[in-house]
């Protein structure tokens, strides 16, 4: 019994009457154009113009349903009447996205589209449906208590004279009262069971959010590569070559200058990389990417030469034939290795093979493992092995990582990529 009246209590359930009176208010500038074609049909029977007039008002409120926005502002305003979750709509155009995340998928075309009108006509009916009951009962309510005022009440229904006096008067006055209180109920109740179904996403359009969805987290995954290869190798690359700065400050000042001017170009490309993303992640226009190609790969091993790393670069083929994504993900692939072998190498030499083929492009980074960094000394997120993998399997690459060597020895960390190079854009 208490589950039955707490509806009748609930501050939304007159917000949400509220809401359905509102739309019935709505509609009446559109009632004398309903009028319009019954009053040029005179001699039609009452009540063919009583349908004529309630199909005419229905299509005028179909049509307005049509509109994009009129869906935008109903969903808004059902959302917080009556308190029912409802996603935005997906708009019928696809509209432009910040830069580099893409663009709003369109809703598509078709069935979805009567939903709205559907709503219309719905919200409107319980509306003029609900205010006309609610009034009638609340007037009866109001009328109903004569007796304290020393006279009867007397109520005529289908030709039968009903007399109430007394406490009886009170008593049907709250009856009627509880009884509108329980119509409010009810036409909450519809236009929330109505609402996720005519105002909220189609299956369709649940598809189309879900790409979108898909697409900016696949976007951001990129970003975040992006970040993490650029700054990671930095801040690596820079941490070495200060300690290098240091130590040969004073007795090689040469030296410490040029470790500096590289910590300086370091930093500058890797400042470029870091206003491009964040700009991407505000939402504003932050320009084209930062051009990282296999044609930086020299300027990036003259850094780490600068660093005091020992580099062997080994490349074969026409480094500036290979193009578009293809050559950006081979270099930061080269530089995510290479961040590896200054974090995790030994000191020894690294070498760089690049290797451009025909039908394939072949990435190695090999570096002496060991123990010359103190353990912690770099601390590792753990992301840049998964993130490489990703990276080349999204080329429809192939990717081997891991320690190389005999059983007793030395050992070498070898990684080794192989990516297709027809069909890269």
């Amino acid at each position: 019994m208490i589950r039955g009246i707490r509806p009748l209590l609930s501050g939304s359930t007159y917000s949400g009457v509220l809401f359905a009176f509102c739309g019935a208010a709505a509609s009446v500038p559109l009632l004398p154009f309903a009028l319009a074609p019954a009053a040029a049909w005179r001699s039609a029977p009452y009540a063919v113009q009583a349908v004529l007039v309630l199909f005419v008002w229905a299509v005028l409120l179909g049509l307005l349903g049509l509109a994009p926005a009129t869906r935008r502002v109903l969903t808004r305003l059902a959302r917080r009447m009556l308190r029912v979750p409802l996603p935005d709509p997906v708009g019928r155009r696809g509209a432009a996205g910040p830069p580099g995340v893409g663009t709003a998928p369109a809703a598509p075309p078709g069935g979805g589209r009567w939903r709205t009108p559907a709503w219309l006509v719905l919200h409107t009916a319980v509306g003029w449906a609900a205010a006309l009951a609610t009034g009638l009962l609340l007037a009866l309510a109001v009328a109903a208590p004569g007796g304290w005022l020393g006279t009867e009440a007397r109520f005529s229904l289908f030709g039968r004279t009903l007399r109430v006096t007394g406490v009886w008067s009170w008593l049907l006055a709250l009856g009627c009262v509880l009884l509108a209180a329980a119509v409010c109920a009810a036409a909450t109740a519809a236009l929330r069971g109505a609402a996720p179904r005519l105002l909220g996403p189609s299956p369709a359009e649940r598809l189309a959010l879900a790409a979108e969805r898909e697409s900016r987290l696949a976007e951001r995954n990129r970003l975040a590569h992006e970040l993490h290869d650029s700054i990671g190798h930095t801040l690596t690359a820079a941490t070495i070559q200060a300690a290098v700065a240091g130590e040969v400050l004073a007795a090689d000042p040469v030296a410490a200058r040029a470790a500096l001017r590289s910590i300086e170009e370091s930093a500058r490309a890797a400042l470029e990389d870091l206003d491009y993303v964040l700009g991407v992640l505000r939402e504003e226009e932050a320009g084209t990417a930062p051009p990282r190609t296999l044609a930086d790969l020299p300027d990036l091993l003259e850094r780490l030469r600068h660093a005091g790393a020992v580099v062997e670069p080994e490349l074969s083929g026409a480094l500036d034939h290979v193009r578009g994504t293809l050559s950006r993900a081979a270099y930061r692939i080269l530089q995510e290795g290479l961040t590896n072998a200054l974090r995790h190498g030994s000191g020894g030499p690294i070498r760089v093979g690049v290797a451009v083929g025909p039908d394939a492009l072949e990435l190695t980074v090999v570096n002496p493992t060991g123990a010359a960094a103190p353990r912690g000394a770099f601390p590792t997120s753990g992301h840049g092995l998964p993130g490489l993998a990703e990276r080349v399997r999204l080329l429809n690459g192939e990717i081997e990582a891991g320690p190389q060597g005999p059983q007793q020895g030395p050992l070498v960390w070898r990684l080794a990529v192989r990516l297709p190079v027809r069909g890269a854009a």
